[in-house]
């Protein structure tokens, strides 16, 4: 599940900072090397532990609101069934029959557009709270080896910022391994 999406004015801005930091290191750090490194929050939150609970528990809260959507479903297919062979026999319960999937079928609608509300306003919830995590964990392995910026490479399901980087630049791995050491 990718949950981590970015605009385009916000990426722009962060390319173009970076390259200006990049363009500038000369002279506002001198003799000193200009260390760069980049990182996959997504990956951070699937390879972690507390993230990978956290989108476990997401998921099977999903899947519950699913599985009631699809008992629903079955009903209103059970009604539908009803209402074909009413039809055919001309039985005077049509219309109240109909009624009734009509009212089924608008519940259906709007639990399901509920549900739908629900998972986002959870998903968001989520995002805010491991960025947050995971920005303090980044800071620490940043400091630890030196690291100047450390840049969102970005993911094929969103935008993808980082379109090359030398080997050895993705500190994503250490990241998740600071993050299990803070975050259990």
């Amino acid at each position: 599940m990718h949950v981590i999406r970015w605009t385009t004015s916000y990426i722009c801005l962060v390319l173009s900072l970076g390259i200006m930091l990049i363009g500038s290191s000369t002279l506002a750090f001198g003799k000193d090397t200009f260390k760069i490194a980049i990182i996959d929050p997504q990956s951070v939150i699937e390879k972690s532990k507390a993230g990978s609970r956290a989108l476990a528990t997401l998921k099977e809260h999903a899947q519950a609101r699913e599985n009631v959507l699809k008992a629903d479903q079955k009903e209103l297919g059970k009604l539908q069934e009803e209402l074909k062979k009413l039809e055919a026999s001309s039985d005077k319960s049509l219309k109240k029959k109909q009624e009734i999937f009509t009212r089924k079928f608008q519940e259906f609608q709007k639990r399901g557009q509920e549900y739908q509300r629900e998972l986002g306003g959870k998903q968001k919830e989520l995002v805010q709270e491991y960025m947050k995590k995971i920005e303090t964990a980044t800071s620490t392995v940043a400091k630890r080896h030196g690291f100047a910026l450390v840049i969102d490479k970005g993911s094929q399901s969103t935008l993808k910022i980082v379109l090359y980087s030398k080997r050895g630049l993705d500190i994503t791995g250490e990241v998740v391994k600071e993050f299990d050491k803070r975050y259990k």
